[in-house]
């Protein structure tokens, strides 16, 4: 069981309420009342989710914002959320990770509700958790797409993953080490979108594998068009348009963007909507009969990459 697909798998046959979906979705559902109460557990991890060198206070904003879009992809809005902390003994470290998570509180308008302190052995990786709490009038899955559905998305992928590469040593625009390190869950977008969508979920892995899931989860197979997938002209002066470079952002991950299956018919619909609230939404495949994922470029089938996305211990 070292995959993290496998220890997943393993876990369905503990998670048997309806509200937990099958573990086969951004968040838990639970429905009180008349009302769905959206439950989301996020961890991000020294070395693998962010640097050692990262800003604290960038750490604490992507901390909340990586948990945030997992209510986004629910149509949710945020009402609090739960810390689990690492504490290892470095005071300055702390203070300013506290400082970042008051900024991201205050910009999301959240709640601190509470949470859990560990200690860790010095000179381990931090592990830090936090789990979102929200409410949806209609909280969509992965698995409602239809034959003939269209897949979008919003904004732009692969500048997450150009940010990491100039943190690495490559040389960039800043603005994509900053989509790095503070990503911008698309909240309010979510909760526009919600009840115009068959299925929805974030893109935190890659564009490619992200895809795959909804497409598994719906029994669909799906088809998507490279030349459609959008990249912002910052992602573009640093790696250019080519496959190549498409390739690369249809597989880095840490994006954050919604990624939703939709009848063709709400097409003018969902653009008026995006213009409204100021985040383009691009075409980029559609949903067939059958199953698996095929990639187009210029309408000629190319081969899929060996890894679509980023999988721990794949």
């Amino acid at each position: 069981m070292t995959t993290e697909s496998a220890f997943v798998a393993a876990l369905r046959g503990l998670a048997t309420d309806p509200a937990a979906r099958g573990l086969l979705d951004d968040a838990a559902v639970l429905e009180i009342g008349g009302t769905n109460l959206v439950l989301s557990h996020d961890m991000i991890v020294e070395g693998v989710h962010f640097l050692a060198d990262d800003p604290p206070g960038d750490v604490a904003w992507k901390l909340v914002a990586v948990n945030l879009s997992d209510l986004a992809a629910k149509g949710a809005r945020p009402l609090g959320v739960l810390l689990g902390f690492s504490l290892a003994g470095e005071d300055e470290w702390d203070r300013a990770f506290v400082d970042g998570l008051r900024l991201a509180l205050a910009a999301f308008d959240l709640a601190l509700l509470g949470g859990d302190t560990v200690s860790v052995p010095k000179g381990a990786p931090r592990m830090l958790g936090l789990t979102a709490i929200g409410t949806a009038e209609r909280a969509p899955s992965r698995a409602g797409a239809r034959p003939g559905d269209q897949l979008w998305l919003s904004g732009s992928i692969g500048d997450a993953g150009a940010g990491l590469r100039i943190l690495k040593g490559e040389s960039g625009p800043p603005e994509l080490v900053e989509r790095y390190r503070q990503p911008r869950p698309r909240v309010e977008l979510g909760i526009a979108l919600a009840p115009l969508v068959s299925a929805m979920m974030d893109v935190s892995d890659g564009l490619l594998v992200d895809a795959s899931r909804i497409a598994d989860a719906s029994a669909l197979a799906l088809k998507i068009e490279l030349g459609d997938v959008p990249l912002s002209a910052a992602f573009m002066e640093m790696l250019g348009e080519d496959r190549g470079a498409r390739m690369f952002a249809t597989t880095a991950g840490d994006d954050y963007e919604l990624l939703f299956a939709a009848d063709k018919g709400r097409a003018p619909e969902l653009l008026a909507l995006a213009e409204g609230i100021g985040i383009p939404l691009s075409r980029v495949g559609r949903f067939d009969p059958g199953s698996g994922i095929r990639l187009f470029d210029g309408g000629q089938e190319v081969q899929l990459p060996k890894r679509l996305g980023y999988e721990h211990f794949s």
